[in-house]
């Protein structure tokens, strides 16, 4: 039944997060408004001088956190036109949420009180398409990151879409949030409380938009 009421928890929270209402509210608002800026290549002049540096000095007070992928070209202060202390930028291969990624959020959330929560996948993704192409398991420690990506791999193959690296792309964005939810108490508090909230998104390499992932998440098995 505890299963039940997180998988349900997290399909609506992700659908509503994915809404039209909640993309014109604070602070996911002000993340796409900086990504116009981005993609119009209009960015606005950010304080970097040693004053802003005193005042972050005393303590950070980031206004969203950001779980994205590793990928040199998706650097997201730059993707959302933010400035010293804006985000909280989480990155690894593949954006995968590991015990430290999820540790990572917990402390952003519950000790910096960031209430918004951005996974942000990428158009092309490289670990994503490795593991679409891998006949085996990859040597080394990157095999742990296909294992995070292997589920989506395998629901974007069942969907019989064209675009199946795009399709898995999206899949593991929102696998992504789920894992998020379900393996961690404090965020499953905060969002039951409305303080919290998840945005699966993915970011277009050649257009530079960031685009909401419009549909609810799929969960993948434990282990």
């Amino acid at each position: 039944m505890r299963i039940f009421k997180l998988v349900y928890l997290t399909f609506f929270f992700i659908l509503f997060a994915s809404s039209p209402a909640f993309a014109a509210a604070n602070p996911f608002d002000r993340l796409l408004a900086g990504n116009k800026r981005f993609v119009a290549g209009a960015p606005v002049r950010k304080e970097i001088g040693s004053k802003r540096r005193m005042e972050l000095a005393k303590g950070q007070h980031p206004f969203a956190i950001v779980l994205a992928c590793s990928d040199s070209r998706v650097p997201p202060e730059m993707i959302f036109d933010q400035g010293l202390g804006d985000l909280f930028v989480i990155r690894d291969a593949g954006n995968v949420a590991d015990p430290v990624v999820i540790g990572s959020i917990e402390y952003a959330a519950q000790h910096l009180h960031v209430p918004l929560l951005v996974v942000l996948g990428h158009s092309g993704c490289g670990a994503v398409k490795a593991t679409l192409e891998a006949r085996h398991r990859p040597a080394g420690n990157i095999g742990s990151v296909t294992d995070k990506i292997l589920p989506a791999v395998v629901e974007a193959r069942k969907s019989g879409r064209k675009d199946i690296l795009n399709e898995a792309v999206q899949d593991n964005v929102k696998n992504a949030c789920s894992e998020i939810v379900r393996r961690s108490r404090i965020i499953q508090e905060l969002v039951t409380k409305g303080r919290f909230r998840i945005v699966a998104a993915e970011y277009y390499t050649d257009t530079g938009k960031v685009e909401p992932v419009l549909s609810g998440s799929r969960v993948p098995p434990k282990k």
